[in-house]
């Protein structure tokens, strides 16, 4: 029960209204039963004991005096002889105020009914609101903590966050600005590289295509220079590409292609052909639900990458386990050193000396898992028995709709 209160702000504030509520309820009762009980002593009859004395001192008779409010005394007198007699007394009449003593002045307007009822009300109801106040104040101190990150993440400043308090839903809400301001800040940085490596690569070819055009000086080019400038031509039509997939990928409203059910074994034949490169399947038919051009990206750049840096044969094998479909793409090359295996996924990193190795921009990996995140699969590097790398791709299974009975 505790708990809940703890991740509750509004139970707290409607605890902390009612707890004020109650405590006002309790103090009127508590003035109303007082002024009750002190009318009820000031209308009660009471009653007193009377004797009738004669001139010598003797007692002629014996009896009770009862004081009706508002109606003065009444005497009742029975004599031994068996008599019986009433006597009454007028109400007193009120003096003027100027003739009354200490004792029998009249009782300040404010404090007699109905006004000491309301004045008693008015002095509790300040003091619960000044008890109350700094209770919902203390609740709500973290929405203005709240509002000056969020104050200060609009302003630009991109490593603004909150401290997160309790379990609340203040402290839920803190939590997610922290991880969408985590996140955005992620994506700056991200894109700021992106733009920065890519002004680097692009200079690159741009660059010898400038100096082969200069080299050649209006004399016919040579076929060895036209496959250079082809090859050029080429690394920059594969870099913007990759930059435009990437900076869409990052987009996650961009739309990339319609979804279906794709045939992951006959795609991963397709793409192994390419390259020479051995197909084991665990099933014929193997279909997860996804992009399909996406689907041949993500696997033709585990297979690139495996050719470019390969010594011997690679395999791709495909599996279904619990749900998930498993590609592995293993090699025979250098492998990946354990502290690196995450760092390779980054946009424009390259393993220490491959930068100088004949094709890559250091983009297909980081571009194999934004299109694996995209379909709500995973990927990472382990090592491969016997030397190499091994690549694993998981992806969710299509759910097959049930035949015809």
């Amino acid at each position: 029960m505790l708990s809940l209160f703890s991740r509750r702000l509004y139970l707290r504030i409607w605890l902390a209204v009612v707890g004020g509520v109650a405590v006002l309820t309790l103090a009127v009762g508590w003035a109303w039963r007082i002024a009750a009980e002190q009318n009820e002593v000031q209308r009660v009859q009471t009653q007193r004991e009377v004797r009738v004395i004669n001139g010598q001192g003797d007692i002629l008779g014996s009896g009770v005096a009862q004081r009706v409010p508002g109606e003065g005394i009444e005497f009742k007198v029975e004599l031994d002889s068996g008599a019986s007699y009433t006597l009454l007394v007028a109400p007193r009449q009120p003096r003027p105020r100027d003739e009354r003593g200490p004792r029998g002045r009249e009782a300040a307007f404010w404090t007699r009914p109905p006004f000491g009822f309301l004045w008693m009300l008015g002095v509790v109801g300040i003091a619960v609101a000044l008890g109350v106040f700094p209770i919902i104040r203390r609740l709500l101190l973290r929405l203005d903590i709240l509002q000056r990150g969020v104050q200060r993440f609009g302003a630009g400043d991109l490593a603004a966050r909150v401290p997160v308090q309790g379990h609340d839903e203040v402290a839920d809400l803190s939590r997610q600005f922290n991880a969408a301001a985590e996140r955005i800040e992620a994506l700056v940085q991200s894109h700021k590289s992106l733009l920065a490596n890519a002004s680097h690569e692009l200079r690159s070819p741009l660059t010898r295509i400038r100096m082969g055009l200069e080299l050649m000086d209006g004399n016919q080019p040579s076929a060895q220079f036209r496959r250079e400038i082809e090859r050029n031509v080429a690394e920059l039509d594969q870099l913007v590409e990759e930059i435009l997939l990437a900076s869409r990928l990052d987009a996650h409203e961009a739309d990339v292609g319609d979804i279906e059910a794709v045939d992951l074994v006959g795609l991963a034949a397709e793409e192994c052909s390419r390259v020479n490169a051995d197909l084991e399947a665990g099933a014929a038919d193997i279909e997860v639900r996804g992009v399909a051009k996406l689907l041949r990206r993500a696997l033709r750049n585990l297979l690139e990458n495996a050719h470019r840096y390969s010594q011997g044969p690679i395999t791709l094998s495909i599996a279904s386990r619990q749900g998930w479909a498993e590609v592995r793409v293993c090699d025979r090359g250098p492998g990946v050193p354990p502290a690196q295996r995450e760092r390779i996924f980054e946009p424009f990193y390259r393993l220490p000396g491959a930068s100088e190795r004949a094709g890559g921009v250091g983009l297909g990996l980081a571009l194999v898992r934004s299109i694996v995140g995209r379909h709500q699969g995973s990927v990472h590097c382990e090592d491969h028995a016997g030397g190499g790398a091994c690549f694993v791709l998981r992806l969710p299974l299509a759910q097959r709709a049930p035949g015809p009975v």
